[in-house]
């Protein structure tokens, strides 16, 4: 296996503000835009040629990526018009793949941080003769997700919506976002109309009897459709729970970049990271958290599980708990914000104006 496709035309409407001037993939996570996690884990398994299926703000890939060399690739990139869908956005970028009929194509989605291991996916779908293998992986609480039963032998069973009852949840096994085409499936798919792979590619493969296997890896898989999943992927790249090639330095509790500075009395745990020219104050504490490039924490801040996005500033003693502030925007000192806020880019938040308790 030679090439893949990676799907990175989501819009990210649930991580906005993030998403307001970068595409998903292209938000920070460790250091480094995502998608450079999953382009570096794709060549650590063999790939060379991928091809990228852009749509939102697709004008920004090209530009940093360029043709892929740096990372030992060859990268092309191909933009929708109008979004497409999974399934249409594979089919409309069939033209750029090299390989056989019956040649594996690896996709990805371009929103799932995994340690998959991707040779195994490979090796399954060869020994099987599958049409299309699906990493799956068993989560706790399944409702939130699409099920898919196999039988005995890996075989998928079934394409099952969200479960609503407790007598629906018959798998605790969901698509994880990764998959293996044999080349020739991928032209079957309709062309120059929105098509969701999971919802119709799937079912209608399987009700036409194509073979479709199930691989189960439960190794680290995380959603980054949230910011909050968002920041706890960063920080586990940054400990070294998830795995990549791509983290610019050695893992542990912090990752700060050239040209930031650090008061020599803040504390950074838990994964955090802080972009380059990003300045944190004396007495500063951040756990876990995402200071972007050109970002100011000042003086005795406290910042946990945050992303604090580019040339944004947090005024001294402002606590930041589960928050997201957008690129640019400026939280006035003695602001108290918690879970779940979300502050819009270059918003201004005066001195005290928000908090959750006490201000004594």
């Amino acid at each position: 296996m030679t090439e893949a496709i990676l799907l990175v035309g989501g819009r990210g409407t649930r991580l906005r503000p993030l998403t307001v001037h970068t595409p998903k993939p292209m938000v920070p996570a460790a250091g480094v835009p995502f998608l450079t996690h999953q382009l570096a884990r794709a060549r650590a398994a063999g790939v060379e040629h991928i091809v990228l299926a852009t749509s939102y703000l697709a004008e920004v890939f090209e530009p940093y990526f360029g043709d892929g060399s740096s990372l030992g690739l060859h990268l092309e990139y191909v933009t929708e018009e109008e979004p497409l869908g999974t399934g249409g956005a594979i089919r409309n970028v069939a033209s750029r793949l090299r390989s056989g009929p019956d040649d594996p194509v690896l996709i990805f989605n371009g929103d799932i941080l995994t340690g998959l291991d991707i040779p195994a996916l490979v090796a399954t779908h060869e020994t099987t003769g599958a049409d299309v293998s699906l990493h799956l992986t068993r989560v706790e609480d399944p409702r939130a997700f699409g099920l898919v039963p196999t039988d005995s032998t890996g075989r998928v069973t079934a394409f099952l919506e969200k479960p609503q009852t407790p007598e629906e949840i018959v798998t605790d096994q969901i698509n994880a976002g990764a998959y293996v085409f044999r080349r020739s499936v991928i032209d079957t798919i309709p062309a120059g109309r929105p098509v969701s792979v999971e919802r119709e590619t799937f079912p209608d493969l399987l009700a036409t009897g194509a073979h479709l296997q199930g691989m189960v890896d439960s190794t680290y898989w995380l959603d980054l459709g949230t910011p909050q999943a968002f920041v706890r992927g960063s920080a586990d790249l940054v400990l070294g729970r998830a795995p990549s090639p791509a983290v610019p330095g050695r893992c542990g509790d912090r990752l700060v970049l050239p040209t930031a500075t650090v008061a020599p009395d803040a504390k950074l745990t838990g994964g955090t990271v802080v972009g380059e020219g990003a300045r944190i104050g004396e007495g500063a504490r951040i756990t876990g958290s995402t200071v972007l490039a050109g970002a100011v924490v000042e003086p005795g801040a406290v910042v946990t599980d945050s992303f604090v996005g580019v040339g944004a500033r947090i005024g001294e003693r402002t606590i930041l708990t589960g928050a997201v502030i957008g690129d640019g925007a400026v939280v006035g000192p003695d602001n108290e914000l918690r879970e779940g806020v979300r502050v819009w880019c270059d918003a201004r938040i005066p001195a005290g104006a928000l908090r959750f308790s006490s201000d004594q």
